[in-house]
């Protein structure tokens, strides 16, 4: 039986810097470009000289596959195209094409404008980057070659986050990135079609990890938040990815519509805002209850909800604040 090689170039035994070389049927694809946070040097993209010491990644690479746009997934890619070196395709679906160049322009200008760092890409390099970007429709079977195909299941855990598929002949492998099986307040649950792949690579940071159920947390969470504001005090909510930022907002949202409470929600402009605009575009991602109700009303148009001003954290009487903290990769 012919050989499958899978080649962690960042992740193996780690979390952050996600980056699976995968060799299968003389073609060899790279599964996320990830960078990892923790580092200020170097470390903190993949081990791309694994694949060349010196030259250009296209001669080695077949294609390149992002899973979502989460920074630790995608964060190196302009770094490996445009600075490295590859002008081969790189596929992704819609949403996370849309979504992914607001990530990485927004960790930009903080990694090289307010830190002042170097050896890092440019504004243009991550739009000559994203040209390179081929979109993929969910369980559309692409043909990148002769030989290589494939195919992108629907993973859930961000709008547009997609397992893959990947088949060279009689071989093939899965590939989940991060995915989530319970549905929440905004996306559905991972679904791929039945298959017998030869190797199935999953994502694992909490697979040991054994939780209350959501209902508690979010219970206690508002109970936290309600008696915070009958005090007349104010709530800052640290979220630390996209995604996470938005479903607290449906939670926020239909508590305060069920309690009819009054005070101001507010969360951080910027990168939400902007993020806000595709996640209203691309409803037909989201789960069926939310495409239900988008006859009537689109999930992301807030009542409740509007862009933060530095101006009202002066303002007196109680107030909750949605603080986007975009370092942290989950």
């Amino acid at each position: 039986m012919p050989e499958i090689k899978v080649t962690p170039l960042g992740a193996g035994q780690d979390v952050g810097r996600s980056c699976i070389l995968v060799s299968i049927g003389g073609k060899n694809i790279m599964l996320d470009c990830g960078m990892h946070m923790g580092y200020n040097d170097d470390r903190r993209f993949p081990d791309f000289s694994y694949i060349t010491q010196n030259g250009r990644l296209t001669e080695f690479l077949d294609c390149v596959i992002i899973s979502h746009f989460h920074l630790d997934h995608c964060g190196a890619l302009p770094f490996m195209s445009e600075m490295v070196g590859y002008d081969g395709p790189i596929y992704m679906t819609h949403p996370t094409k849309a979504i992914c160049p607001i990530l990485l322009e927004d960790f930009r200008k903080i990694t090289v404008d307010k830190k002042g760092e170097t050896n890092f890409f440019t504004s243009q390099m991550i739009k000559d980057c994203m040209k390179k970007v081929v979109p993929l429709n969910l369980h559309q079977t692409v043909q990148v070659d002769d030989e290589l195909e494939i195919k992108a299941y629907y993973a859930g855990h961000v709008l547009g986050a997609a397992m893959v598929h990947i088949k060279v002949g009689l071989e093939s492998v899965v590939y989940t990135g991060d995915y989530n099986m319970t549905p929440d307040r905004h996306l559905g649950a991972a679904w791929i079609d039945k298959c017998r792949p030869d190797v199935l690579i999953s994502e694992s940071t909490y697979a040991t990890t054994i939780r209350d159920s959501k209902r508690c947390r979010e219970r206690d969470f508002l109970k936290k938040v309600h008696e915070s504001i009958e005090r007349g005090g104010k709530v800052l909510i640290p979220v630390f990815a996209l995604g996470r930022a938005q479903e607290l907002c449906i939670l926020l949202e239909t508590f305060w519509e069920r309690m009819n409470l009054k005070a101001p929600i507010y969360f951080s402009t910027g990168l939400t805002e902007k993020a806000n605009h595709y996640y209203k575009l691309f409803i037909t991602w989201t789960n069926q209850k939310i495409r239900k109700t988008f006859v009537q009303r689109n999930m992301f148009e807030f009542k409740h909800i509007k862009p933060f001003d530095r101006s009202y954290a002066d303002n007196p009487g109680p107030m909750v604040t949605n603080c986007l903290l975009v370092l942290a990769p989950y």
